[in-house]
């Protein structure tokens, strides 16, 4: 069974990356079908997928249930409409049109409604990393003014 959920989840981490560059492909729901497999298949795999340098962060954060940050959730919704805005430009037959511009509200009114945003001051107040310095479950902080961080290393200044 390890290698159904392997493979599944292989496959759901190739859609993602799609997602990424394709309009209509969605990304998060598939690297979380992708965490969930590996989750059940393979730790090490699993590992990788939430220390992943690209989507890690984002997908720790959404599976620990502290959301999306606000910035993160404005570039979504920003690349998402130009992407479909332009698609429904190409497309000349106006239902598709319309099923692409009624996907993208239903995405848009599942991001802004359920999905949580995250605090900017979570996690603030980390012992040996200052104020405003998030640690994530990596071990990384967000660092200040964009440095990461190890949380044993001091930077008390």
């Amino acid at each position: 069974m390890k290698i159904v959920f392997n493979l599944i989840g292989c496959m759901a981490v190739a859609l993602g990356v799609l997602g990424i560059f394709l309009p209509l492909l969605p990304t998060t729901p598939f690297l979380l079908l992708a965490s969930a497999c590996f989750a059940r298949g393979s730790t090490r795999m699993h590992n990788w997928l939430r220390t992943n340098r690209v989507f890690g962060k984002y997908l720790r954060d959404y599976e620990n249930g502290r959301g999306i940050p606000l910035r993160g959730k404005v570039w979504i919704l920003i690349f998402m409409w130009a992407s479909m805005s332009y698609s429904i430009w190409r497309i000349k037959l106006p239902w598709i049109g319309g099923m692409i511009a009624m996907t993208g509200l239903c995405v848009t009114v599942y991001l802004l409604r359920f999905v949580p945003t995250m605090s900017a001051l979570a996690g603030a107040e980390r012992p040996g990393l200052g104020t405003g310095a998030a640690v994530d479950d990596a071990g990384e902080g967000d660092g200040i003014g964009g440095v990461r961080f190890h949380p044993g290393d001091r930077h008390d200044g």
